[in-house]
Formats: C-alpha cells, structure tokens, sequence
C-alpha cells in the first residue's frame, strides 16, 4: 500500500502512527450522541474541542446509522451536513470526511469544503457513488455492511465472518478503482457493529490483521459501541470511554491505521502510549526521563 497520503496539506504517513477521527454528528437520533450537535454553533465548537485535544480529521454525519436508524429525505440530511460544514470549514484546518451513503450527499458536501467520503455501505447503496467520487478524485472510506441500518441486525449468520468482510472490502475496492478512484485513496473499514453480534465483534478484533493483505489503510469504529457496553455491563454509552480505550488499544495492536472516536482527548492518550510501545518510534514522541 501507499505509505503516505496527503489531505488538504495534511499528510498521512500510514504505520507511522495511529490518527484519530473525530465523530460530528449532526442528527437528533444517533446512538451516543444524538441531539447534541445538530445545530451550526454547537456543531463548530464541538469540531474546535476536538482539533485542539489531537483529531486529524473530522466527520460529519447527518443520517444516523445505529441500528434501526429511520432514513431521512436526500433534502433534510444536504441541510443538515451543509448548514454544519459551511460554518467549520473556514474556522478548522484539518480534513473532513462526509459520513454518507449518498453520493449527492457527498458531491455537495466536498463542493463545500469536505475532503473525504466516508461510506458505511462500501458504494454499495447508491450505484452512483464510487463514480461520482471517482471525479472528485478524493479519498473515500469503504466499510463492510449487510442489509442497511434497519434491518443489518437481522444478517449476522456468517459461514466465515473474516472471510467474507475480506471478499467484500476486495471486490468494493476492486469496483472503486474501476469506477477512477486512485487506489492510494481508498481506505476499508470492517463496520464493527454493523451486521455483526456480540462475538463476531470481537472475533474482527482478533483477526484484523488479515485485512493488512488488502494493502490499504485500516480503520476502526468501536467507539462507546454495545459490545464495550455489554463487556463492562455499562448500558450507557457515553460512560464506555474505558472500555473504548482498551477496544482501541487493541485495535492499534492488530493493524488499524484510523480510530473514529467520539472522546478524542482520551483516545490521544491511548494511541500515544500504544503507538510508543507498538509502533516503536520513540523517537517521535516527547518524552522526558
């Protein structure tokens, strides 16, 4: 895989360290968070908290995607992405990602000043996706689904978990490249908790690493998720911060290249400390004996 890619005058040196997005939504309905940041100011001050604290990028969502998740109009989630990233984008000077199946969502949503598609189906929702990405020539994230929000809990039974995220990822990636997206843009995601029960969660965990094969960028989203909740017997999200820090740290052990967190501050913490003792580049951090 490319070792570098460079967003918006950002580059990002793949295995060097882990980089942090993140997570903007703008909805009134997501899982964790939902109503907190659905307006413009409460939008850019939460964005500028997470800059400050280390995020490399942030995402914007305005279609929640927690499990049951109602689908809104084409119009209300343009309204609400556009109406948030119009007011960040002059104000932060890190890249943004568009969290969306849409690709008129997301046509919209760099026009305005986004850098990165980050799409939970894999191109798969809207046929027009992958192409019209392909033109904007940025970055797209590909994650592993079955079935859509409302019915992915209803497609768990897998012959071979492992192998059949890997088969998707490959032919998606395969499809994008087909469709003009440079390969060195394209970044896969296992969906952790999208079509996946408690033990198939884990089990990813495990065996992330024979995603390395596909030769692209890694990124995990474990953050405050139910399977966290169930371990540590915490039913609400936003106590789960420990047991995210200890999903993360995995995570950064078995090969992820991207955490998309909503304690960002916290994670910083964690991806320094695995990153000194994983990656081995002491040389890169700061420390003081």
């Amino acid at each position: 895989m490319s070792k570098q890619l460079i967003i918006r005058g950002n580059c990002f040196n793949w295995g060097q360290r882990t980089y942090l997005m993140g997570i903007l939504n703008v909805t009134p309905d997501s899982f964790s968070d939902g109503g907190q940041f659905n307006n413009p100011n409460a939008a850019l001050a939460q964005a500028q908290a997470m800059v400050e604290v280390g995020a490399d990028i942030i995402d914007i969502g305005g279609q929640s995607t927690r499990p049951g998740a109602e689908q809104i109009t084409l119009t209300e989630e343009l309204d609400r992405v556009l109406s948030v990233l119009q007011i960040i984008r002059p104000k932060i000077n890190i890249p943004i990602s568009v969290d969306t199946t849409r690709a008129d969502v997301a046509k919209a949503a760099i026009e305005a000043g986004a850098d990165i598609v980050n799409d939970i189906s894999g191109g798969t929702f809207d046929q027009q996706m992958l192409s019209t990405v392909g033109k904007l020539n940025v970055p797209i994230m590909l994650m592993h689904i079955r079935g859509t929000p409302q019915t992915m809990q209803q497609y768990t039974d897998y012959q071979d978990l492992m192998g059949e995220i890997y088969s998707f990822l490959s032919q998606q990636i395969k499809v994008a490249v087909s469709a003009g997206i440079s390969s060195d843009k394209i970044i896969i995601d296992p969906g952790i908790g999208f079509a996946k029960n408690y033990h198939q969660n884990l089990e990813i965990f495990r065996q992330l690493p024979e995603l390395k094969k596909l030769e692209c960028p890694i990124l995990v989203g474990a953050s405050r998720k139910s399977f966290i909740g169930k371990i540590i017997n915490q039913p609400e999200p936003k106590a789960r911060v420990w047991g995210t820090a200890a999903a993360c740290c995995a995570a950064i052990f078995n090969g992820a290249d991207i955490l998309r967190v909503h304690d960002v501050a916290q994670m910083k913490d964690v991806s320094l400390v695995a990153d000194a003792i994983y990656r081995q580049f002491t040389d890169n951090f700061p420390i003081n004996y």
